[in-house]
């Protein structure tokens, strides 16, 4: 007797049918139980790490995603080394703020998102595409963001179509919003978007984009307790990833502490950073 191809490796039909293009969907229909906004939690206030300060800034030939490397639990460090900016395909990243253990869970679930809609429908997603099942997967998390369990992204790539980086914030309940030229989430965000606010020109190179994102995290962690600045001695430094036509590209760490430590050299002459023209 010939064994049914369906259940080859004894995995259920359904597994072996192509369906929905979206990986959520397929998990929602066959292990719901798997998808971090179905999951019950204790009552009460539940304590975790917190990532924090995410920044990102547009330059002619495409886009810079950064973040810094601390995360806090209260008013603890909970961990100095926390990675928080990673690629979601070839052409886009996702810098996570809040609940550090949700947020990479996400991250992880976005990934399969993309990768399981280009496997079945043979071709990538839109820009907007990316982002707009990214609001959906916020959305899906609200239950827990109401008990103080938060995830909030920011997405950033290429746009094939329009020849240029784009960047896409959210909110809690996956309302997204698309920012011009620059943009910061988490708790340092207000701090890191003054200073891109005074900084930012339209025509930076990709390395002037660099050293803004490093500059903006450098002034959140100045005012901000949560965000973390370079850390010298134990040689930790920011995460600075650029997103152009060539695709995702993670500066070494050679790139970025030479980066971050010019920064901080340039700092023990002007301890508030580089000054904007007035006029």
């Amino acid at each position: 007797m010939e064994a049914n191809p369906r259940s080859i490796g004894r995995l259920p039909a359904a597994f072996l049918t192509p369906g929905s293009s979206s990986f959520m969907d397929f998990l929602a229909d066959h292990s719901p139980e798997m998808l971090p906004g179905n999951r019950k939690l204790p009552d009460g206030v539940v304590q975790a790490p917190h990532g924090t300060t995410i920044v990102a800034a547009t330059f002619p030939g495409g886009v810079v995603l950064a973040g810094d490397r601390r995360a806090t639990m209260g008013n603890m460090i909970a961990q100095r080394d926390i990675e928080k900016v990673f690629p979601a395909d070839e052409y886009s990243a996702v810098g996570i703020a809040g609940t550090a253990g949700l947020a990479v869970e996400m991250v992880k679930l976005f990934q399969l998102e993309l990768e399981h809609f280009e496997k079945v429908e043979g071709a990538t997603l839109s820009l907007e595409g990316k982002a707009n099942r990214l609001s959906t997967m916020i959305r899906s998390n609200l239950g827990m963001a109401m008990q103080g369990l938060a995830v909030v992204p920011l997405f950033a790539g290429w746009d094939e179509g329009r020849e240029k980086g784009r960047i896409f914030s959210y909110d809690v309940t996956g309302g997204r919003s698309e920012e011009h030229g620059y943009a910061a989430t988490g708790s340092g965000s207000i701090f890191a978007r003054g200073s891109m606010k005074k900084l930012y020109r339209e025509d930076l190179s990709e390395q002037q984009a660099t050293t803004l994102v490093v500059q903006a995290l450098y002034d959140a962690a100045d005012d901000d307790s949560a965000t973390g600045g370079p850390d010298l001695a134990r040689r930790i430094f920011p995460i600075v990833t650029v997103i152009t036509d060539e695709g995702f590209r993670r500066l070494t760490e050679a790139e970025s502490s030479e980066l971050a430590r010019s920064i901080t050299e340039r700092r023990l002459e002007q301890p508030d950073g580089p000054r904007a023209a007035l006029l």
